[in-house]
């Protein structure tokens, strides 16, 4: 009987972008925490030592992640004399971006690393604040109180969403067996506490923070 022919060996073919876009992965499935070189190649079924001639360490895996994430928040065309439309389509664009890579825009804005991918996105929000009438400092002041907001509602809602899963009959059940008495305003509205986040609710809290910053522009006037 004739032997069969060996199967070929399909060999991947490593460049710095598949091994970043396979840590991104990694990082959304498993945490930050399971980062490693030696975890990603094991993902691409590599040696760590053969990632090296394209990522030369840990650090720089980081700064791809960083690099990958923020290049996907599109900055939204910019709207001349209009601050606080221009400030909404840029919050909602970091939303969107935080809802894709959730784990992975918190590595790169927690690392060193994020900074300068993020110089774009940190320019145009500094001048959205400057448009609405605010100081240096306090534009940088608002800027990251913007973003903890919208990257925070994401959290959020990805935490709350994992509780309510885990909860027997419901968490609007619970609430309605509650003692009106001892509870009155949480048993007036047990299906909205129970709604664990939306596009609605995230509106109405940048509109809140919207006002806030044009009654500060009023002020420095």
């Amino acid at each position: 009987m004739p032997k069969r022919p060996p199967q070929p060996v399909m060999r991947v073919v490593l460049n710095r972008e598949l091994i970043v876009h396979t840590a991104v992965g990694l990082i959304e499935r498993e945490g930050a925490e399971a980062l490693s070189m030696r975890a990603v190649a094991g993902e691409l079924g590599v040696t760590a030592m053969a990632m090296y001639n394209h990522v030369p360490n840990k650090e720089a895996l980081v700064r791809g992640v960083a690099e990958y994430v923020m290049g996907t928040l599109e900055l939204p065309a910019e709207k001349p004399g209009d601050w606080r439309a221009g400030a909404r389509d840029l919050i909602w664009a970091f939303r969107r971006t935080a809802d894709e890579y959730p784990r992975s825009l918190a590595l790169a804005v927690a690392s060193k690393t994020g900074i300068p991918v993020g110089l774009r996105a940190i320019e145009r929000a500094l001048d959205l604040c400057a448009a609405a009438g605010l100081d240096g400092v306090t534009s940088v002041r608002v800027m990251r109180a913007l973003m903890a907001y919208a990257f925070g509602s994401q959290l959020r809602e990805a935490g709350l969403s994992k509780f309510l899963r885990e909860q027997p009959g419901g968490l609007a059940d619970g609430l309605r067996e509650l003692d009106a008495t001892g509870f009155p305003h949480v048993a007036a509205v047990p299906d909205e506490l129970a709604e664990h986040g939306s596009d609605a609710d995230f509106e109405f809290g940048l509109e809140l923070f919207l006002s806030a910053i044009e009654v500060l522009g009023r002020r420095a006037d």
